[in-house]
């Protein structure tokens, strides 16, 4: 590991920009949840958006040039709305895999909208499936 720098050496533009290396990137992504703030914070600001983004990219590079794996998590768009969320999104909300939330929709524990080949999903149809999930009146995933 390098010697650290100076803190100047970070900040650009009289201190309204931050370089952040890859490899912070990748201690914050795991030590702060960024991955998590992403997900839950999606299309509420669009700048926040970008530098999330770009923050979880450099972190899935780094790590890839570190253990020589590749991400196992693929690159996904945006739902249309911050109001909707795509079964990877609710599958870390509920910490189930993704697979299981497609089961979930196939038997109509959860509802779900298929626009353009993607399931899409309702903040609020997860609030209700997540509800009754642990009175349960559904079965479990």
């Amino acid at each position: 590991m390098q010697p650290p720098r100076p803190i100047e050496h970070y900040l650009h533009g009289d201190g309204h920009v931050v370089i952040v290396p890859a490899r912070v990137a990748a201690w914050l992504e795991r030590r702060a949840d960024l991955n998590t703030l992403r997900i839950n914070s999606r299309g509420l600001d669009p700048e926040i958006d970008a530098v999330l983004g770009a923050l979880r990219i450099s972190s899935l590079v780094w790590r890839n040039s570190v253990d020589g794996t590749t991400p196992t998590e693929p690159t996904e768009p945006t739902a249309p709305s911050p109001q909707w969320m795509s079964t990877s999104q609710v599958a870390t909300h509920l910490g189930i895999t993704d697979r299981a939330v497609r089961k979930a929709i196939a038997r109509g524990a959860l509802h779900a909208e298929n626009i353009d080949g993607r399931w899409l999903i309702d903040r609020d149809e997860l609030t209700d499936y997540r509800a009754t999930r642990n009175t349960g009146r559904h079965h479990a995933i």
